[in-house]
């Protein structure tokens, strides 16, 4: 079995893997088209961040691929419903580094308060400018927060332990932590907060969130901070609300266009403006989250090639059973189909096999079920299930 990991993965993972028997490729970067085509060729295992698209196409010529690891966050680029249709199975680290990217948002809300980019500078620059003029405590300022999931909550309870007062937006109903308040509509987040920071996935309908007329609806010389998608916000909009000095100031980790290797050229309309922090994408980016994400996302796909456990896939049925020694296993992903598990029982019953434990879950259009035997299944049994029209797969494990 092989693995192919790529944009600097961290190399516990290559090493995860090495210890469970599986080979490892590693690559510093991103890959696409045909180049990307011909890398996945007899590769089980695909592990890649937020760089690389694995669209239809990706996942046909990957005659062998049996899972694909988002090691981030976001799983917006990988086609799920393509994955799901050909039983490929995709994993995430939905909470690994939230907390990187909390403590890189309340540090950005300091640097920008107090103006910290230009007064570094002109230090460069050789300019001693010791004024206070535009430069403000963060005490008692209010933060709003878009999209109140994982980074989202534990941003408001760092957040209300430095003195601000939070207020947030989610279109789902989210239980309000510490003195945090609830706000009903976006536009009333931004008539409130001095400092908004974005927080949402990476669904299609996030696309183009903020616009001329959002920035326009925030106060007169508040803050921006995005740090979640780069296609949320029209960064042509931002830059003339930054000219304008309707925005005090920004900071912006994610854009609509990345380059695709360290070292590479960055384009954006952000560049050059004062008190607007850019930075490449490295809100997970510490040694902690990368070595957490790592582990996590590493341990999924090991558990799934030898156990045919499903747990936190964001794409098939999840299913997570014990592995009690001894038994062996028998993983059939099928079509959602009644009587399925029915059929099963009855082959096994009339094969004279004691099932010793079973679980089974459906997602979708999937159902899936993990049984355990006291012996490995006749063939005639294998043979019966696999020709059965509902099948997509059945992959046998020895626990």
């Amino acid at each position: 079995m092989k693995a192919l990991l790529l944009e600097n993965i961290h190399p516990g993972a290559a090493e995860a893997f090495r210890r469970a028997g599986i080979e490892v490729e590693t690559r510093a970067g991103s890959l696409s088209g045909d180049e990307l085509l011909d890398a996945v060729s007899g590769v089980q295992l695909l592990g890649i961040r937020s760089n690389t698209t694995v669209t239809a196409d990706v996942l046909d010529a990957a005659k062998d691929l049996l899972a694909v690891g988002c090691f981030c966050i976001g799983t917006n680029q990988v086609e799920l419903s393509a994955a799901a249709e050909r039983g490929i199975a995709v994993f995430n680290a939905p909470y690994s580094n939230t907390r990187s990217v909390v403590e890189l948002v309340l540090g950005e809300i300091v640097v920008l308060a107090r103006r910290l980019t230009e007064k570094t500078q002109r230090m460069h620059e050789g300019v001693w400018d010791k004024s206070a003029r535009g430069s403000h405590e963060i005490r008692g300022r209010t933060l709003g927060i878009v999209g109140y999931g994982n980074i989202g909550t534990q941003l408001s309870n760092m957040a209300e332990a430095v003195g601000l007062r939070v207020i947030f937006y989610d279109t789902a109903d989210r239980l309000a932590h510490g003195n945090a308040r609830r706000v009903p509509t976006l536009d009333a987040l931004l008539e409130q907060a001095d400092i908004v920071s974005i927080h949402v996935d990476g669904r299609p309908g996030n696309a183009g969130l903020f616009g001329a007329e959002q920035f326009a609806r925030m106060k007169p010389r508040s803050m921006f901070i995005n740090a979640s998608r780069g296609m949320v916000i029209d960064e042509q909009a931002l830059r003339e609300n930054i000219l304008s000095g309707h925005i005090a100031g920004a900071a912006v980790d994610v854009f609509p266009i990345e380059p695709k290797a360290q070292g590479d050229e960055f384009g954006s309309p952000l560049r050059g403006l004062d008190n607007v922090i850019l930075t490449p994408h490295i809100g997970g980016s510490t040694q902690e989250a990368q070595e957490e994400i790592g582990h996590f996302v590493s341990t999924k796909l090991t558990d799934f090639v030898t156990g045919g456990a499903t747990a936190l896939s964001v794409n098939l049925p999840n299913v997570a059973a014990p592995r009690p020694p001894g038994v062996f296993r028998t993983g059939y992903l099928h079509t959602s189909t009644p009587g399925v598990l029915a059929e099963i029982n009855r082959l096994l019953a009339d094969a004279g096999v004691n099932v010793t434990g079973q679980s089974l879950s459906t997602q979708g259009d999937h159902g899936y079920v993990l049984t355990d035997t006291d012996r490995v299944l006749p063939d005639e049994v294998l043979s019966a299930l696999r020709q059965a029209p509902q099948t997509v797969w059945l992959r046998s494990y020895e626990i």
